[in-house]
């Protein structure tokens, strides 16, 4: 059973991250709720269907390549399971190539018979305390 939503998660991850790819605004919105909620190192957002197709549409990066590892999976109830994974991704960010390493979760609840992410949150790996990150000055 484990090993089977393991898969099932971790399918439904890869549909969102090929959604994010292809810019498939319609495949991204069908897996997640109204509002889901976004956490990263822009903060914490509670993102309706249409904030997020604006958000797809109108971002100033596209997703060239993702490779996710070290899934981990924990079933909470019947209809409620979270994965956790590391992902390393290839950027255009207003035309500059970047590659970044992050710590992703989802939280994955099961409506009308269907998993939907309630909940994603992407953290920067790097040192915990953000001596690798350009700050502001306080």
């Amino acid at each position: 059973m484990a090993d089977t939503l393991k898969h099932e998660l971790l399918a439904l991850e890869e549909q969102f991250w090929d959604a994010l790819k292809e810019g498939d605004v319609d495949a991204a919105l069908k897996l997640t709720t109204d509002p889901c909620i976004v956490t990263g190192a822009q903060g914490v957002s509670s993102v309706g269907k249409a904030t997020f197709a604006k958000m797809m549409q109108d971002a100033p990066w596209t997703l060239e390549e993702y490779d996710i590892r070290d899934a981990q999976v924990q079933q909470v109830s019947d209809d409620v399971a979270v994965i956790a994974y590391k992902v390393r991704e290839e950027l255009t960010v207003d035309g500059e190539e970047l590659e970044l390493e992050a710590a992703d979760a989802s939280t994955w609840v099961r409506q009308n018979g269907a998993w939907v992410c309630a909940m994603h949150t992407e953290s920067l790996l790097g040192d915990p305390y953000g001596r690798d990150r350009n700050r502001q000055p306080r």
